[in-house]
């Protein structure tokens, strides 16, 4: 869905640089959100809120253990 129709940004542009870590100055600043009209920035908010939450859910994760994997050591010819 379009968020800022000024500017043409969608929700899924917002989310995947919220999800990388960006706050809303950083993505304002990265793809014009809320500076023309300014009508989209509570929405704009709430999407970014939404998915920096989810990401740093997921960046306290430990990760899963890999099953089956093997470490062989490397031997030098020489």
């Amino acid at each position: 869905m379009i968020v800022c129709v000024c500017k043409r940004v969608s929700d899924r542009e917002i989310a995947r640089h919220a999800s990388a870590g960006m706050d809303f100055d950083d993505i304002q600043l990265m793809l014009g959100v809320a500076t023309q009209c300014g009508r989209c920035e509570g929405c704009a908010r709430d999407v970014i809120e939404k998915h920096r939450a989810a990401a740093a859910h997921y960046m306290h994760q430990p990760a899963p253990p890999v099953l089956g994997s093997r470490v062989f050591p490397i031997l030098s010819a020489a």
